[in-house]
Formats: structure tokens, sequence, C-alpha cells
């Protein structure tokens, strides 16, 4: 072990589960071993054993678990209203058509949006963002696509860099501007790609306001032809891409985003082989949404099996969004990808931590405990990762660590 200086921390008397893929044992767990962090990253972790007799900034965490900070990669975080009404009329029988026709379903989000003041936004915003801090999460991806023109997305985006701004938590902000065909353009979806490609997408990328784009290529959404003009739109600029495919058909999306190495394929439920092999050819990371499934009410699965035999990282996000996933709860998606989709604990907790950090393009800074990584964990009153899966009710996060400090 290198030299302590006397700014470094010091976290000893912990049980580790690093979710390093290469330490031989479940979830990377490491007994009897500390964290020894410097500035904002990891500088080693080395056995109980190892540890210099004494140093000025050192904890003792009595034996409790740590883990990485959680990574909800997918979320629509950011958007004005809520659609509780919807939810109750279409349980009363009302079909999700006529609640379309009345002005309801995504346009009803749209136009709340794009009322609703910046100011507004954030505040709201920040609660949910609160909420999911309080269950560990230390990197939040967060997608636009409720406003649907330049002025409306750039607002959301504003509001997501002043999340970042505050400190609590790392932010990914994503363009979804191709998410749905605007009222307005409701007979020319073509023309509305044009506006994406030609204005949305260059004017914010050059404000610097998002690092990936995404699309919902699906029959309720853009087709293949209008969901590569996208990605040809964000590769011509050196962007990464990202989509919402195969969720209710199988368009072939996920071929498609993998052609232009997309970071992420999300939901898949409808996924075919020919689509997990192009996934695998280009290291695309397969996002499982469960929280969508089950309030959709949904049949198909992901094709667990396939992605396992082929390798393909399976990521699992909240999705929460206030159309089809109001669940602001990662915990309770990995307890759904578990029961759901089949996963097992271990591959849940590698699905929002070094899963979910590949398909942010964090792979080698996030979602490991790893001498290089970020100093992002969480702290637990809890002896084994599994009690965090199995009981998505109780919380027994006891502190949350970012970049190195409590916070």
């Amino acid at each position: 072990m290198s030299q302590l200086l006397p700014g470094d921390k010091v976290w000893r008397n912990l049980r580790l589960a690093t979710l390093d893929p290469h330490i031989d044992a479940p979830y990377g767990i490491l007994e009897h071993h500390a964290l020894i962090i410097r500035g904002e990253k990891i500088l080693s972790v080395i056995p109980e054993a190892e540890l210099p007799t004494r140093h000025a900034n050192t904890a003792n965490l009595e034996g409790r678990l740590v883990t990485p900070g959680l990574i909800d990669c997918h979320t629509h975080l950011i958007f004005g209203g809520n659609r509780a009404s919807e939810w109750e009329q279409r349980l009363n029988g009302v079909s999700y058509q006529q609640i379309s026709a009345q002005g309801g379903g995504i346009n009803a989000t749209v136009s709340a949006t794009r009322t609703a003041t910046e100011d507004v936004l954030y505040r709201v915003a920040r609660d949910r963002m609160q909420r999911l801090a309080r269950e560990g999460v230390t990197l939040l991806e967060i997608k636009s696509g409720y406003g649907l023109d330049i002025a409306s997305e750039e607002k959301m985006l504003r509001v997501a860099a002043r999340l970042a701004a505050d400190g609590m938590m790392e932010i990914s902000p994503t363009l979804l501007a191709a998410h749905a065909t605007p009222q307005e353009f409701r007979d020319d979806p073509d023309g509305y790609i044009d506006l994406v490609c030609d204005v949305i997408l260059p004017q914010l990328w050059q404000k610097g306001l998002f690092e990936a784009v995404d699309l919902f290529c699906e029959s309720v959404g853009f087709t293949l032809a209008q969901s590569e003009r996208v990605l040809r739109a964000a590769q011509a600029l050196g962007i990464p891409v990202k989509g919402h495919v195969e969720q209710l058909s199988l368009l072939g999306g996920a071929q498609l985003v993998s052609r232009y190495r997309g970071l992420s394929a999300d939901h898949i439920e409808y996924l075919d082989e020919a689509g997990v092999a192009a996934m695998h050819r280009s290291g695309t990371v397969g996002v499982l949404l469960p929280g969508a499934f089950y309030f959709l009410k949904e049949k198909q699965t992901p094709p667990v099996g396939l992605l396992r035999r082929y390798g393909v990282p399976m990521a699992v996000a909240s999705d929460f969004n206030p159309g089809t996933s109001p669940f602001i709860s990662l915990h309770l998606a990995m307890n759904m990808a578990c029961v759901q989709f089949g996963l097992t604990p271990e591959e849940a907790w590698a699905g929002v931590t070094r899963h979910a950090a590949r398909a942010l393009g964090r792979q080698s800074t996030h979602g490991q405990l790893t001498a290089g990584y970020r100093a992002d964990f969480a702290i637990w009153d809890a002896e084994h990762p599994v009690e965090i899966v199995y009981e998505p009710g109780r919380n027994p996060l006891y502190q949350r660590v970012f970049r190195g400090d409590i916070v």
C-alpha cells in the first residue's frame, strides 16, 4: 500500500460487495477488507491486516455491508403534471384511445411540461431525485422527451443541469426529442423528425446540454427509417446513441441501434435472437424495465436466457415516468426484475451497478468498488446484498457516499 496522505479517508471493519467481476466470489464479496479513498476516487481496497495502526480520517463501519452506489440508467424524471386520473379511467373501462382522443396520454404530459416553468419542474424533479438518493443511488440518467419542441426540450435539459449542480448525485442527461410526434405534427411525423435532426439535436448539442441521444422505435412511436435518420444525425456529430426498442412489437430496432454501436437497447421484451446476436457483437447493453412491464400488464418477457447465452450485459432501471412506470424506486425494479423476468439477485445487483454504468458509457469509472474507480458507495445495515432485493419496502441504507463524501 502506498503512503497515506493526511486528507485520505479510511473506511474499515466492513463487508465489501465490490461487484468486481474479477473477484471469484458472489457479488465480488471481500471479507475483512477496507477502502482507502483519496479525493473523489478509490485509492485501494486492502485487507484489514494491511491497514496502518493509526490514521486521523478513519471510519469504523462495525461490520456493515458496503456496495457500489446504485445507478438508475433509464428515467424520465422531469415532467409536469401526472396521469393518475387516466390510470383510474383505464381501470374503470375507458380505452387508451378514448383517453388520447380527449387530449390525454403522452400529449397531456407534453402540455403540462410545456406550460410548467423551469423552477416548478426543478422543484418537483429534485424531490424525486431525493427519493432515489435515499435508496443509495449516486448516478442517475435523465431523459428529455416531454417537450417535443426546441424551447421545451431545452428547458427540461436545463433542469437536469441544475439538478447536477446541486451535488446530490451525478446526472447523465439524454436527449429524447424523438419520443413521440407532437400534436402540431400529428399529420407530418417525418416533418417532426426533420426538426429533431436539423434543429433540436444539433443546437442543443452545441449548448452542451446532453451526452447521448435516445429514440422510441416502435409501432406507436417512430419507424425504423425515421429512427435511423436520428441515429445518423447523432453519429455525424459524434454523439453516443441508445434506443427504446422491441417493447410492444418486433421491428428490428435493437439491430438498428447495434449497427450504430448503441450504448443500450431498452425494454426489449420482443427481442429475438438476431437482435441479441447484434447486441453481443456491438457491446450494446440490454436495459430491462420491469416497472413498465408490470404497469401495462404485459405478457411477453425479455429473452433473459438468450441474453445470458450470448453474454449480453443486462442492466435494470426504474423507467420512472408518468404514463407507464410511476415507480420511483430502484429497489422495487430490482425485485421485479427477479420475480417477473427471472434474474438472480446477483444479476439484479450487477444490473444497477457495473452493467448500468456500461449503459451510460461509464464502465471504466463507475459501478464497482475497485482502485481507480469513483468513490461512490452505499453503506447498509444489512449482512448480504440479497436483503435489499428481497424486501423492497424496507430500506436499510445507513449512509450514502458520493465522490468520497457522506451526502
